[in-house]
This record gives structure tokens, C-alpha cells and sequence, in this order.
């Protein structure tokens, strides 16, 4: 059960002297919480005798005035160093998170789903921080003010009284150790089903246009009603076993109350204790109703807090397939080379790439043509380090890729993917975005580039206009433009299109594409695409065919061969003239 705790030692050992602080405070409290029954068995017994006098009442009166203030502040000082620690560990731990999630690569995010990685950073997080919150006060209150009240019913009271009243202790923790166990099981379960709903949820919004496109909203809406009713009786099984903590431990202290009462009595008429001293015992019977509740309460929570951080733990010890360099070399210029390169997914069971050798020197286009799927992306992302490289060599300014560090390499490249990807913030913020230190006169010069100019002075509120959730607000070819503004304001030495030009009209293209080509004298280009227009400038095109280079040359080379190249291009300026 308190296995989590050793597994967080990390922690405790770096916040000692806050948990230190913390118990010896809280021990204090227990004391100043016990004193108050044995004051009113004294003063009931002073009152049978006739011994009470007014000195002594107004005396027993100041003490109890002294307890509830020094208690007070103890109470506040305690929970404090307590409850603070776990919101840090919560802050500390999320931020880990998020450095993982920014470090690891694309293919760790293709086996697990965004849903259920976004319910490890909040409610096992929440779970966590109740754990080393609320948790370590039930573990400490639970045990050391039993065992206080336990000493201050001995040694005060009875020590035969004490042992009977105990007996049905030993039952209770056997239980409830047992049931933890089960809510561990079914909290683990619990929370992979919220996951899953996460995971739905995210999806629908995202694909809310498609949805409302083929009228799915009912089937949709049907599916999520089915899961969230699966998730509820996935948690409902979890409060079942739950709700039976309280009632347990009900029933077990009402059995010490019976003893207690029943064997007091006897003891009381064999003068062998004091009315007084039968009334302080059972107030103490009745004050560990709450570090009883608690042992069950212990139960629950650490096993929750132990299926939570082992789900955290397993993102955190995930290994990124891309092990990155930690060499501390810096490429002396930018010529990209690709010498016999062959790559293959980690899930895929063939070859994504064969043989591919590319010379690009500094400052030259290359264009990266192809019909679906042959791999023009693939290839991209070899220079990205997205992935482990497979045979052959990749080499930017002559080093080879696997001595440069990920951050050295993309510190060089502005990319521009085809999924176009924008932030639920202002157009400015999503072009600053590539480098946030911009002036606003380099922040119109990337809009000038990208052609968006005059789509800025049609938006609500210019570039302050929010571009909604992933830029649902705007067009597909506003988006693309965006995403170009920002990875131009970089001014990289190395720009990547990948089909970035799809959703914008010939007119634009061209606008665009004259626009890079004098704005980046002197500096490497990249250009995915299947438009043949966006890559007619450049020094060098490759045509790709199930990952296989099967054409390259000039752009007046190949339309003087046979092959793709030619038929593609044919069909493009036949469909120019049919418009």
C-alpha cells in the first residue's frame, strides 16, 4: 500500500525539512487535542468529590483558552507546510511532463493516444497531489493520534479497558487492506476509460466539421453517450467498494463503544476507575473515530495515488526512439547531402526509403515531387530528426546528422508541414511564433512573403483576429499562408514546404514562390509538393515512386523524358487550359 511513498522518496528527501516540520507539528497538535478529556474526567471527578472550587474551575478554563489557540496555530502551521508541498510536487511533476511531452519524438505519439496522456497530466496528477497531501495527513493523523489517544486511555484510564476496547482493531485493517487492494485494481481501469473518453472527445471537436458534413452528429453523440455510461460504471465500481470504508469503520468503533461502556461499568463498581475517568475514555473512544476513518481513507487514496503514478511514471521512463547527440558540434553552413539513405518506419514492413542519394548545395531548391504516398514526406523528416536514421549518411554543412544535436538541426530549418498546424491564439502570436523577438516591421515582411498582406486587412480585428482551435476560424489557404509567415520570420538557412502551397490558387503560388525565390539568396530550400509550378525554379528535382528516387534533374530536364515527370505535368497544363 505504501509503495507510493517509497517510489516519491525523491521528493520527500529534497522537501525534509518542510515533512520534518510538518509531523513534529502535527504530533503537537495531537497533544493538544488529547489534553481537553482528561481536563473534563478531572473536572467531573472534582464535582462528584465537592472539591471543585472557583480558583480551580477558572484555572482548568485558562488551560482549555490556552489549548484551542496554541492548537489553532499548530493546525494552520501544519497543514500549510503540508498541503503546499503537495501542490509543488503537482507543479514540479506536471512540469516534467510537458518536457517529456515536448521531447519526445513523432513516433512515440503514434502509439499512445492525446486523450489518455492529457488525463495523466491532470487527474493522476490530482490524485498524486491528494496522495502527498491529504494522503501523508491521514498516514501521520491516523496513526499517531490513535496511538496518542491508545497511551492517554492506558496510562490515564485503564490498561485492561484499553486492550478490550481494541480488539476489534486488527479486523478492521485486515479488511480494509484487502478492499485497497481491489480499488487499486479498478481505479487503474477507471481512469485508462477516461482516457479513452478524452481521446473521443478530442477527436470530435477537432472533426467537428466533418461530422456536421455527413450528418453524424446522433451517431456521435450515441457512441459518447455509450462511453461516458461505461467510464461512470468503471468509477462507480471503484466508490462502491469505496463507500464501504465509512460503514466499516462505524460498525467496528461502535463495537469498541459496547465494550467500552459494558466492561467500563464493571471496572467502575469495582472502584478500579472513576466516573470521570469511564466519561474521559469514552470521549477518547469517540475521538478516534476520525483517525479510524482515516486508516480507511489511507487505504483508498494511497492506492489510488499508486495506480496514478505509475501511469505518470510510464510516460516519464518512456525512451525516445531518436537518441540525440551529445556532441557539440556546429555545422559550418547548410549544403544537405543524402548518401545511399534507406529507411524504414518502426512500424512499417517495408522499406519507406531505398537508396536515395541527394547533393544540395548552399543556397540551391531542391523540389521533392511524386504521386501519393511515395515517400516525399518521409524524406523530409529524415532531415528533421524525427526518426532514427537507417543506412546510409544524411550531412548538413558536412557533419554528419547523428553528430548534431536536434536542436542544432531544427535551430537551421523553418518548416512548414501540411497539416498546417496554428495555436487557438491572435494571427500575430501564431507568426511570432517562429521567433518572438520579431520587430513589427520583420513581422510584415514574413506576412509580404507569405501574400497575406491584403487577407490581414479583410480579417475582424487585422492580426489580432483569433484563428480558433488549430485555426478553425480561417481558411485552408489563410492557414497555409500563416504557417509560412511564421517559418519565414525565421529567416532559416534551411526552409521546408511540405505541401504547403495545396490550398492557395496558381496566382498566389506564384506570388509566393517569386517572393522566396529573392528573399533567400544564398540560403537552402526545400519544396514538397505535387504542383509542378512550385517547383520549375529549382536547381534540382527529384521524382519519387515507392520511396525510390526514379527521376531527377532540371525542370526542362525531365520534360524532355519519358516518365512521370512529363506525364504529370502534361495533365497540369491541360487541366491550366480547360480553366
Amino acid at each position: 500500500m505504501f509503495d507510493v511513498l517509497f517510489k516519491l522518496g525523491w521528493f520527500f528527501k529534497q522537501e525534509r525539512k518542510r515533512y520534518i516540520g510538518a509531523v513534529i507539528l502535527l504530533l503537537i497538535a495531537n497533544v493538544t487535542e488529547v489534553l481537553p478529556p482528561w481536563l473534563i474526567g478531572k473536572t467531573i471527578d472534582l464535582i462528584t468529590d465537592r472539591e471543585l472550587t472557583k480558583t480551580v474551575f477558572y484555572e482548568i478554563l485558562a488551560v482549555f483558552g490556552v489549548l484551542i489557540v496554541v492548537g489553532y496555530f499548530i493546525h494552520y502551521a501544519w497543514r500549510y507546510l503540508l498541503f503546499n508541498g503537495s501542490q509543488l510536487l503537482e507543479s514540479l511533476m506536471r512540469r516534467k511532463l510537458m518536457a517529456k511531452f515536448l521531447s519526445m519524438s513523432p513516433s512515440y505519439y503514434e502509439k499512445n493516444r492525446t486523450g489518455d496522456l492529457m488525463a495523466r497530466a491532470t487527474n493522476d496528477l490530482s490524485a498524486i497531489r491528494q496522495t502527498v497531501g491529504f494522503g501523508i495527513l491521514t498516514l501521520i493523523d491516523s496513526t499517531t493520534f490513535l496511538i496518542t489517544i491508545i497511551l492517554m486511555m492506558g496510562f490515564l484510564v485503564s490498561w485492561k479497558l484499553t486492550i478490550l476496547a481494541m480488539l476489534p482493531l486488527p479486523l478492521l485493517a485486515i479488511i480494509e487492506q484487502r478492499l485497497g487492494k481491489m480499488i487499486h485494481k479498478r481505479y487503474t481501469v477507471s481512469q485508462d476509460a477516461f482516457g479513452d473518453m478524452n481521446d473521443d472527445v478530442l477527436e470530435s471537436i477537432e472533426g467537428i466539421r466533418v461530422t456536421r458534413a455527413f450528418a453524424q452528429e446522433d451517431n456521435l453523440n450515441r457512441r459518447f453517450t455509450r462511453m461516458t455510461t461505461d467510464v461512470v460504471d468503471k468509477f462507480m465500481a471503484v466508490e462502491r467498494l469505496d463507500a464501504l470504508f465509512k460503514p466499516l469503520t462505524i460498525i467496528v468503533t461502535m463495537v469498541s463503544f459496547i465494550i467500552a461502556l459494558g466492561y467500563g461499568s464493571i471496572l467502575v463498581n469495582r472502584g478500579e476507575i472513576t466516573i470521570g475517568e469511564l466519561i474521559a475514555f469514552n470521549v477518547y473512544l469517540n475521538m478516534m473515530v476520525w483517525p479510524m476513518f482515516a486508516i480507511g481513507l489511507l487505504f483508498n487514496i494511497m492506492q489510488r495515488g499508486n495506480a496514478s503514478l505509475d501511469r505518470v511514471r510510464e510516460v516519464l521512463d518512456a525512451e525516445d526512439m531518436m537518441e540525440d547527440s551529445v556532441d557539440t558540434l556546429v555545422a559550418p553552413d547548410h549544403h544537405v547531402s543524402f548518401d545511399a539513405v534507406n529507411f524504414r518506419y518502426p512500424t512499417s514492413e517495408q522499406v519507406n526509403l531505398k537508396a536515395v542519394t541527394i547533393e544540395l548545395g548552399v543556397g540551391q531548391t531542391l523540389g521533392i515531387v511524386g504521386p501519393t504516398g511515395s515517400g516525399k514526406t518521409t524524406l523530409i523528416r529524415q532531415i528533421l530528426k524525427e526518426y532514427p536514421v537507417g543506412e546510409g549518411h544524411i550531412t548538413i554543412g558536412g557533419l554528419n546528422i547523428q553528430q548534431l544535436s536536434k536542436h542544432q538541426v531544427r535551430e537551421k530549418i523553418g518548416y512548414v508541414s501540411q497539416e498546417n498546424i496554428l495555436f487557438s491564439r491572435s494571427v500575430r502570436e501564431n507568426i511570432l511564433f517562429g521567433r518572438p523577438d520579431a520587430t513589427e516591421a520583420e513581422l510584415a515582411h514574413a506576412i509580404e512573403l507569405a501574400n497575406f498582406t491584403e487577407d490581414v486587412k479583410r480579417l475582424p480585428q487585422g492580426l489580432d483576429t483569433l484563428v480558433g482551435e488549430k485555426g478553425i476560424a480561417i481558411s485552408g489557404g489563410q492557414k497555409q499562408r500563416i504557417s509560412i509567415a511564421r517559418a519565414m520570420i525565421k529567416n532559416p538557412a534551411i526552409l521546408i514546404l511540405d505541401d504547403s502551397l495545396s490550398a492557395v490558387d496558381a496566382k498566389t503560388e506564384t506570388a509566393i514562390i517569386e517572393h522566396i525565390q529573392q528573399s533567400r539568396q544564398g540560403k537552402t530550400t526545400l519544396i514538397s509538393t505535387h504542383r509542378l509550378s512550385a517547383v520549375r525554379h529549382a536547381d534540382l528535382i527529384v521524382v519519387l515512386d515507392s520511396g525510390e528516387i526514379v527521376q531527377q534533374g532540371t525542370h526542362q530536364a525531365l520534360i524532355q523524358q519519358s516518365g512521370w515527370y512529363l506525364d504529370q505535368f502534361n495533365r497540369q497544363q491541360l487541366r491550366k487550359e480547360e480553366m
